[in-house]
């Protein structure tokens, strides 16, 4: 089933939504994040898109990515509770949880003002080029996922 539209401002006020019911002592279902270091590893994505956070994986890992994982990252299938972190999406400090909130949702609300064609004639730093609908499924999979894991 396609994934909700995140060039709507009906997904953007969706996700705003969930992402507020989120507060400092939300607790996961699994994984061993706590929600500040959720947030800001979900924000990753968005600074790479706008350019914020230029960190590629090596080479040999982007062959990896785009001949074994790509597939799996930008369909619509959900993702896997307790998938590996990519080591430049993890987050081991602590965050606050309010700020880390409002950056989010400021990226998500710039991605979707960018909208769907100049998303698509930006690259993934990880996956090289992506159809907008790739994208749509990549960033909505992967936020729907973490707040999912919040109980949200």
């Amino acid at each position: 089933m396609p994934y909700p539209s995140i060039y709507l401002a009906s997904t953007t006020e969706e996700l705003f939504h969930r992402i507020d019911q989120l507060n400092p002592k939300s607790t996961a279902i699994w994984g061993k994040m706590t929600v500040g270091q959720m947030l800001s590893h979900c924000t990753v994505p968005y600074e790479q898109i706008l350019g914020l956070n230029t960190q590629q994986p090596p080479f040999l890992m982007r062959i990896i990515l785009n001949l074994f994982l790509k597939k799996s990252m930008v369909n619509e299938v959900p993702y896997k509770q307790n998938l590996p972190t990519a080591p430049s999406f993890k987050r081991t400090e602590q965050y606050d949880v309010e700020k880390e909130k409002e950056r989010l949702k400021g990226f998500i609300r710039s991605i979707q003002e960018l909208g769907a064609e100049k998303l698509a004639a930006t690259p993934s730093l990880s996956l090289g080029n992506l159809t907008s609908t790739e994208w749509n499924n990549l960033l909505y999979k992967h936020i729907d996922h973490h707040l999912k894991q919040f109980g949200v």
